[in-house]
């Protein structure tokens, strides 16, 4: 037994299989990835440009984050996407639909969890429209759950509670967009795809993620544990 061990490790060593990863699976998917640039606490997208692989956009699993738009709208009647990240199999929106603000988190395309604001969308310049996210505690092990908060401005308009998933929306097909979406992220865009926003100038759309990530003290210790 004891040759068969030695020759286990030999081997190992030999085709870098070192060092072993006992590491959970909700662990692998959450440890972030090497990227072209470093990560920042705000991101700012613009209208216009291509979309951005999810592998290269802000990361906002197991946090809290802000979505916000800078629009000039100069009348009733704004409608579409304006911000989008995701599909169909998970993802999350931003919209104008018949004049409210939505916000839209579809979990791995089993449930669409959409708030939309008791109140319509403003007219003028620079108008601020965001959704908020504060995380409060897990849902299950690493789906983060917390309150979606919409606002005009610093004018809460709307909220509810939603539960996000712990990794990537996917593989491919759910780049960042900014004035339209690639894909159906919500069967409740207005329009037909690709959903474009319309009524208004989108002159930016940014992403904080300031802040230390969401860490259940609980759940970290127990994985520790069952790892001695």
């Amino acid at each position: 037994m004891r040759e068969l061990v030695n020759l286990w490790f030999a081997q190992a060593g030999a085709n870098g299989a070192f060092p072993l990863d006992d590491r959970s699976a909700v662990e692998i998917l959450n440890t972030p990835r090497p990227q072209l640039t470093s990560p920042r606490d705000r991101y700012l997208y613009y209208p216009g440009t291509a979309g951005i692989p999810e592998a290269q956009a802000v990361n906002i699993r197991n946090r809290n984050y802000i979505v916000g738009a800078v629009v000039d709208i100069p009348g009733p009647g704004a409608s579409g996407v304006l911000f989008a990240q995701g599909s169909h199999f998970g993802g999350h929106a931003l919209y104008i639909k018949d004049g409210r603000l939505h916000y839209v988190y579809n979990f791995v395309g089993m449930l669409e969890q959409n708030i939309v604001a008791t109140e319509d969308v403003p007219t003028g310049a620079n108008l601020i429209l965001s959704a908020s996210f504060e995380k409060d505690g897990e849902h299950s092990p690493g789906v983060s759950a917390g309150m979606v908060t919409l606002f005009h401005g610093e004018h809460e308009v709307g909220e509810g509670r939603i539960k996000t998933q712990p990794a990537a929306f996917g593989l491919s097909g759910t780049d960042l967009t900014v004035g339209r979406a690639i894909a159906n992220v919500t069967d409740d865009f207005p329009g037909q795809r690709p959903w474009a926003f319309t009524g208004g100038t989108i002159r930016t759309v940014a992403v904080d993620v300031s802040g230390e990530p969401y860490v259940d003290l609980e759940r970290a210790a127990a994985a520790m544990i069952a790892r001695e």
